[in-house]
Order: C-alpha cells, then structure tokens, then sequence
C-alpha cells in the first residue's frame, strides 16, 4: 500500500515494541534490517512502548481518540494494531493486529 498510495499523500509508519512476547528483541538497526527482508519501504521508526506508563506520547494521543479505542478498551493488545488517520490528523479508524491490511486499503477511499 505505501508504494501503491504514496503519490495519494498515503504515509504507512512503523513503531516496533517489543512489549508482546518478546518479538522485537533487536536493535533499531536489527529491525530494520530484518524489515527489508519482507520489502518494506514505509517509514521504520525507534522501538517503543505502547502500552503503560512507558508508552510513547504518539500512542497515548491515538488510544485516546474517540476512533481509536479498541474492543476491549484502549491498550493495545498485540503488535500490528494498525491505526488510520486523516489528512486533518485525527484517528478514524483503528484495526487489530489481525486485520490484514486490505482491510484498510478498502477504508482508504473514504479519506483520499
């Protein structure tokens, strides 16, 4: 999706954590290396924490949206928890971590 919308303004953004179950133990440069084994081309971020009091500021804001609590509240419960976000910066969707992503790609329409 990132290279299929990237002339749409589309910005996939990654955010390893290694809070579930260890599947980030790597180093920022051990990740994206491992990344680009799968051809990832959207943006790779630092590894961070999502949930608790260690969460990044980002998540803290996403999880507090109206769109962006989940089922079961607003933590997040596994990596791949995938947000989608306007041109205006607000949360109008948020997708589990066993959404596939074609999913969002049918979402996208609503807000290109």
């Amino acid at each position: 999706m990132h290279v299929k919308y990237a002339d749409k303004d589309l910005h996939i953004l990654g955010f390893p954590c290694n809070q579930f179950g260890g599947q980030e133990p790597g180093t920022d440069a051990e990740i994206k290396e491992f990344a680009k084994g799968f051809d990832a081309k959207f943006d790779l971020f630092s590894k961070i924490e999502v949930n608790g009091e260690g969460a990044h500021p980002l998540w803290k804001w996403m999880k507090a949206q109206p769109k962006g609590k989940g089922l079961l509240g607003n933590g997040i419960k596994w990596n791949f928890t995938k947000f989608l976000i306007n041109k205006e910066g607000q949360v109008v969707k948020r997708y589990g971590p066993t959404d596939d992503p074609s999913t969002v790609e049918k979402d996208l329409s609503k807000f290109m």
